[in-house]
């Protein structure tokens, strides 16, 4: 059965601000999606490794501070958490900037990074939302 997930986009930019458009859905049980098997969260490159389930990179390691992101993972076009109650801080650069910025993601929720944005580094925190 499928069960409906989380999404948070970022894709737009305003002035010096880089905004994120989130939807939500309801949390779901813990359980794989799409290739990535809880608890970890996992980096899809490219939309075709999305569409396959064919995560290149998992992290699940909780960190006080950001790890810098391995070849497999830097870049993701996709990022998803099966954690159920822990968040994750994605660290970016946005290209025609070159601004750094981070996105807070829920728990249960796939974030979506367009070819502006390069996904840098991870921090997992045992805290059950963003702020």
């Amino acid at each position: 059965m499928h069960t409906p997930r989380r999404v948070a986009a970022v894709g737009m930019a305003t002035a010096a601000m880089v905004a994120a458009a989130i939807a939500t859905a309801p949390n779901a049980a813990a359980d794989s999606h799409k290739g990535c098997v809880y608890p970890r969260v996992c980096f899809y490159p490219t939309v075709t490794q999305w569409n396959n389930s064919a995560p290149t990179a998992g992290y699940q390691d909780v960190t006080s501070s950001y790890q810098n992101l391995g070849p497999n993972s830097r870049g993701a076009d996709y990022v998803h958490n099966t954690r159920n109650d822990d968040r994750v801080y994605l660290r970016y650069t946005y290209s025609p900037t070159g601004q750094t910025g981070d996105l807070c993601v829920n728990p249960n929720t796939t974030a979506i990074f367009n070819s502006n944005f390069t996904v840098t580094g991870i921090m997992i925190q045992t805290a059950p939302s963003c702020p």
